[in-house]
């Protein structure tokens, strides 16, 4: 059996966990609005020139309006309220946790992929989505005493930041569905030829990369960001983290992520996607000396399986 799309997938998750460590560190630094705009920047130009090398356009070629349109959405949706979402809240509560309330991407994908692209989800989805929360909140509450002899749980990690990353998930979630959506009206646009079945992806990123990239310069002009912007970017510590998190986010993980969505479907790619919360303790291990708790790891683990029993068929 042919698992390429499977197997990309996994590099997207080893993608995104160095993506999520360096825009960790850049987002403390310089803030996470202007951590974003910068690395869509980084990320156009770099899939500019890798289309530049394939057809010889710096831009898109052969997208009709209806493709542009689903791109769009998906740009917006995915990389400036999913990830301003997102990046905010590594700032409130680290890429571990953030990483781990992200598991609930694959579920709100497989309800969108329902409700726009009639994906059929098994009956096992509402005991995987319940395995997924209960791994979310293992791992985010712990127990406190309200007054003397009583006990409850309480949240020990700042609320903002918790609802934050789940309006990371739901814009990632709707954000690759929006993409599938936009990638089956450029294949039909395109004709769906050999060389362009591996330029596709990468196009589609490039579009989702120009409407965020405009979505994020609209918000710093009318925010009045603009002073900032320009001082930030001579913190180059801050410009070389966000330029990795760059290439390993929307250039290579975002990218690939496409890829993958359009050799398996959606929930399955997103199942494997969604295994970042495990894969990210091993750095917090061995470069931050940051042991976690047990239950982390458990939570952790079951947020994975939660995910990968919702699209069990």
């Amino acid at each position: 059996m042919n698992y390429i799309g499977e197997c990309i997938a996994i590099m997207v998750a080893c993608s995104w966990t160095c993506t999520a460590l360096f825009f960790e560190y850049a987002g403390n630094r310089i803030g996470a609005l202007q951590v974003n705009f910068i690395r869509l920047i980084f990320g156009g130009l770099m899939l500019g020139g890798l289309l530049w090398f394939s057809s010889g356009h710096l831009l898109p070629q052969g997208a009709d309006t209806q493709t542009w349109m689903w791109m769009s959405l998906s740009g917006l949706v995915g990389f400036v309220f999913g990830d301003l979402c997102l990046l905010y809240s590594y700032t409130l509560i680290t890429s571990r946790f953030s990483q781990l309330i992200m598991t609930m991407a694959p579920p709100f994908a497989a309800v969108f992929g329902f409700m726009i692209l009639d994906e059929q989800t098994g009956p096992m989805g509402l005991l995987g989505m319940s395995i997924t929360l209960t791994g979310i909140a293992i791992s985010v509450l712990k127990r406190s005493n309200r007054t003397k002899g009583s006990a409850g749980l309480a949240l020990h990690l700042p609320l903002r930041g918790v609802l934050l990353a789940l309006g990371g998930a739901l814009g990632q979630g709707l954000g690759i569905v929006l993409s599938k959506k936009g990638m089956l009206c450029y294949e039909q646009s395109l004709g769906t030829p050999e060389f362009f079945g591996h330029y596709i992806p990468f196009a589609a990123t490039q579009m989702r990369i120009i409407a965020g990239t405009i979505g994020f310069a609209l918000i710093i002009l009318l925010t009045g960001r603009s002073p900032v912007l320009a001082r930030v970017v001579r913190d180059g510590k801050s410009m070389w983290a966000t330029f990795g998190g760059a290439f390993f986010g929307p250039f290579l993980g975002v990218s690939l992520s496409l890829t993958a969505v359009r050799y398996t479907e959606t929930g399955i790619a997103s199942t494997i996607m969604a295994t970042v919360p495990i894969l990210i303790l091993i750095p917090y291990v061995l470069i931050y000396k940051q042991r976690p708790k047990w239950i982390e790891v458990l939570g952790a683990i079951l947020c994975v399986l939660g995910v990968a029993c919702f699209f069990i068929r």
